[in-house]
């Protein structure tokens, strides 16, 4: 089969048109319109299972006053004609203007969103006012002096020790009223109608969270106490907190709350930071030039004046070299008009009598302004707390937070019933004049525990998972690959490879794998390991092509660090774009059996085989699809790690192949612009007319596996989108894949089924009369479901450590016309035909394998450079994977 599309051997492919790919590409214009898709509304619900009594950490929200009205007001704060940034600052000139002038504002209670709107439960007298507030300096954050600048060796101007004027004013916007909610909930208006109530809503919870010293992220807050902090290493702190936000549901308006972390600065001495950020364990060790990077914009307090300071750099010598300008002061303070230069260590050992210590010989923090400093010895500041981290966590400090931040279930329904009860909402002025009073109990919802499904393995064994779980002892592999002509190359100093050929071809032997010895056993040159990645890898393959005659068929590649080695992106993008060699890496501490076992899972679905199938799947007995021609995709897009947002975003797509099977798939990776969430190359047309997007490969692809035939239903599994960008994954991303189907030179449309799955979400499930995490396969779609559109909760893991987290499914639309037990149970079983381990996942295979490729091709793009993409370039693409890796499971 022609995967080209060139015209002459489009007859040999009744999937391709028989006209040119210029003609081909004019069918989705030619016909009818494109189809238009729109959301669906729930029309039922599920009734499989057994039934089981749950609590949800949704708190309901009584509306008591439902004609309740909201008054959106704008704000504008100015001083000396220039309006005022920052919400710290903007929310103490909220509040002082309250408590000055709140008989003027008929003692009306308002929430302020720190930025240019605020919100009353009731009108105020007037639709415009202009007020004049004053702030003290040290409310304005300085503090006050003795004549030069706190902590530091520089005057400061007359002027900042003046009390600070601003002029606010406040002007009628609209009303907002709180029905609109009532509406929704009775499905007689829009869900959109409710987004302004409901904002009103989320600004006054972070207000609460604000007036109490919080921290605001989104929609969390986090109060610090050193008992609710993780040290995660690297001068990193993991604090945790609360998320809460309001959700219209099936049972009405509630309060959804949730612990929630994120990640701060570890408060204390700024020289403790460095070391630990550097993991040096002395300060002559440090990297000044990356201190100083790494420091910018950080926030420190003096230990000697009390006072906090925003850091902009370094000085260039150390404190007992750097010298600096000062006029001295007599006695009645008053300068005499003559300058004297004199370092920063002999200014606070003169004029403040503090002798340096620590930090003599080290660099001074500057906190000035680019044209006039201000030096601040390290030792005598300190980072302030709640400062957030956003850059992203090694594999080691996540691993750590992980560890140290798990809630068994009844610790987290306790934690969560006492963060309700302290944060007091019911006495919020805003939610008493509105009439909004929140429960003090969890909601009780009923679930249901959905059978679970069986496995087929090798010799037509039938294998049951028992909570979730299951094990090939004593079992083999249903399609056991056969591995020869194989090779190990070794880049670990500590890996025995005669040892290991060994004990895999044995372990191999017992799950039905023929594994021959391998033709060669290469191990790296111990000079080696001083090269960059790029280069070991290079020399590594050298090595190969000297031993052998021809390309292997599969290599195992021992790394020498577990999950964070450099040399894992290079090795992976040589063997699969260069060479088309499928390879699995380990890194191997303690070789047994069931590490073995678990390798092998890899291996053998990366070859071809295939470790276990669903049993419906083996009787060719799944509902909708055994009958129809049926294709499966999981898509998700990947983005680059905080503080990167240069980094091209990956989007992977995986499709199924081999129906009716629903157990293999294929992957196509792209990268899109940074940050872009919704999938663009799904359909790509090039200049000559000819199709180079994702969807065209998996089709084709599954036209080959599949006998020659054709899709005629899609099912479609989206990760990672918003409520708000469900329409765009309609009229976008299912747009783009109905003219990929049509560039083939079909007229006709298959029927699509599309659900979204959501895992960042804060919805968790409770057993009501149990201690232990809610069991696989737990479904509820009533309660805390929209009120509306089509949704549920699945917990179809076993929650062994902390408390599970269901997936939210959203049904977007679902032409295929399954029934909610149907769709419900074809979910559940998908989560057990993930060919990498023995157990099932916690969301579908398909989506699960599209990350594994977005992320492992994401590898590939690492140690290029990326200078074109941040400064407005083309995005570089990814490397294409060889056409003899291009259909297996090379993400297993």
């Amino acid at each position: 089969m022609d995967k080209g599309g060139s015209p002459d051997k489009a007859e040999a492919n009744p999937i391709l048109p028989v006209t040119s790919p210029n003609a081909a590409s004019t069918v989705e214009f030619e016909g009818s319109n494109p189809p238009k898709f729109s959301i669906i509304n729930r029309s039922g619900t599920g009734t499989s299972g057994k039934r089981v009594a749950l609590l949800a950490n949704h708190f309901k929200a009584n509306i008591n006053v439902p004609d309740a009205v909201f008054y959106q007001y704008n704000v504008t704060i100015l001083q000396d004609n220039k309006k005022v940034e920052g919400k710290g600052i903007s929310r103490k000139i909220i509040d002082r203007l309250y408590r000055t002038y709140h008989s003027e504002l008929a003692n009306r209670s308002f929430a302020y969103d720190g930025e240019g709107i605020l919100y009353t439960g009731g009108q105020l007298p007037q639709n415009r006012f202009e007020f004049t507030v004053v702030l003290e300096e040290s409310f304005v954050g300085r503090g006050s002096g003795d004549g030069e600048s706190p902590g530091s060796p520089i005057k400061r101007s007359r002027q900042s020790f003046q009390s600070k004027t601003f002029s606010v004013e406040i002007s009628y916007a609209a009303s907002i009223p709180l029905k609109s909610i009532a509406l929704v909930l009775r499905g007689a208006a829009a869900e959109h109608d409710s987004f302004d109530p409901l904002r009103v809503l989320a600004v006054v919870l972070r207000q609460e969270a604000a007036n109490r010293g919080c921290l605001l992220v989104r929609q969390s807050f986090f109060l610090y106490d050193s008992a609710n902090t993780v040290d995660v290493g690297g001068g990193v702190t993991g604090i945790r907190g609360f998320h809460s936000s309001f959700r219209t549901t099936q049972g009405g308006l509630s309060l959804n709350m949730d612990m929630s972390t994120t990640m701060i600065l570890t408060p204390g001495p700024v020289i403790n930071f460095l070391l630990a950020n550097q993991n040096v364990k002395e300060p002559r060790y440090i990297d000044w030039a990356k201190a100083k990077k790494m420091l910018k914009n950080m926030r420190v307090k003096t230990s000697h004046r009390n006072m906090e300071f925003k850091i902009i750099g370094l000085s260039e010598k150390p404190c007992n070299q750097q010298y600096f300008q000062m006029k001295p002061r007599n006695s009645n303070g008053v300068g005499d008009g003559q300058t004297i230069e004199i370092t920063v260590s002999e200014y606070f050992s003169q004029h403040l009598g503090i002798e340096l210590e620590s930090s003599l010989y080290l660099p001074c923090l500057d906190v000035g302004k680019s044209k006039r400093p201000i030096y601040l010895p390290m030792e005598l500041c300190s980072l302030v707390p709640l400062q957030r981290y956003k850059k992203a966590l090694s594999a080691l400090q996540r691993a750590s937070l992980v560890e140290k931040s798990r809630q068994k279930p009844p610790e987290r329904m306790r934690i969560l019933s006492d963060a309700v009860k302290n944060c007091r909402y019911n006495e919020d002025p805003v939610l008493v004049d509105c009439g909004i009073s929140i429960a003090k109990h969890m909601t009780k919802v009923e679930g249901r525990v959905l059978e679970t499904p069986k496995l087929k393995v090798g010799n037509n064994n039938e294998c049951i998972p028992q909570n979730g779980r299951w094990n090939f002892n004593q079992k083999t592999f249903i399609r056991p690959i056969k591995v020869d002509r194989w090779v190990i190359v070794n880049f670990s100093a500590r890996c025995d490879t005669s040892r290991l050929s060994r004990d895999l071809i044995d372990c191999g032997r017992t799950k039905g794998m023929q594994i021959e010895c391998p033709v060669a056993l290469i191990e790296e040159d111990p000079q080696q390991r001083r090269e960059g990645p790029v280069a070991r890898v290079e020399k590594m393959f050298e090595l190969i092509r000297m031993k052998l005659s021809r390309p292997p068929k599969f290599i195992l590649c021992a790394l020498p660090e577990r999950k964070i080695s450099d040399i894992y992106g290079p090795w992976k993008k040589k063997c699969l774009t260069e060479f088309g060699i499928v390879t699995q890496c380990i890194s191997p501490l303690k070789i047994n059996d069931q590490y073995l076992t678990n390798v092998l899972l890899k291996i053998n679905s990366k070859l071809g085989g295939i470790n276990s199938l669903l049993a419906i799947e083996h009787a060719s007995c799944i509902p909708k699809i055994t009958d129809t021609p049926t294709m499966i995709l999981g898509m998700d897009v990947s983005h680059g790690s905080p503080g990167r947002s240069d980094m091209p975003s990956i989007s992977a797509v995986v499709g199924s192949r081999c129906w009716p099977l629903i157990s293999q798939y294929r992957a196509s990776v792209r990268t899109q612009s940074p940050k872009l969430e919704i999938i663009d190359a799904l359909y790509k047309p090039l200049a000559n007319g000819e199709d180079d997007g994702i969807m065209r490969e998996l089709l084709l692809d599954f036209y080959e596996s599949s006998k020659g035939r054709k899709p005629t239903q899609i099912i479609v599994f989206r990760d990672g989108v918003s409520e708000t960008q469900f329409n765009q994954v309609l009229d976008i991303e299912l747009q783009q894949i109905v003219k990929a189907y049509n560039h083939l030179g079909e007229t006709s449309v298959p029927k699509f089924t599309v659900i979204v799955a959501q895992k960042n979400h804060h919805t968790k499930l409770f057993q009501a009369n149990a201690s232990e995490n809610v069991s696989p396969g737990t479904v509820v779609d009533t309660e805390i479901v929209h009120p509306r559109n089509y949704d549920f909760y699945m917990c179809s893991h076993a929650g062994s450590i902390g408390t599970s987290r269901p997936a939210h499914y959203h049904v977007l639309i679902d032409e295929n016309g399954f029934s909610v037990d149907e769709l419900q149970n074809l979910i559940h079983s998908l989560s057990y035909v993930y060919q990498r381990s023995t157990s099932a996942i916690s969301i579908v295979a398909p989506i699960y394998y599209a990350h594994l490729a977005a992320r492992q091709m994401g590898q590939f793009v690492k140690f290029e450079d990326l200078s074109e993409t941040s400064s407005g370039g083309p995005i570089p693409e990814l490397p294409r994977l060889h056409e003899e890796v291009e259909s297996s499971m090379f993400f297993c």
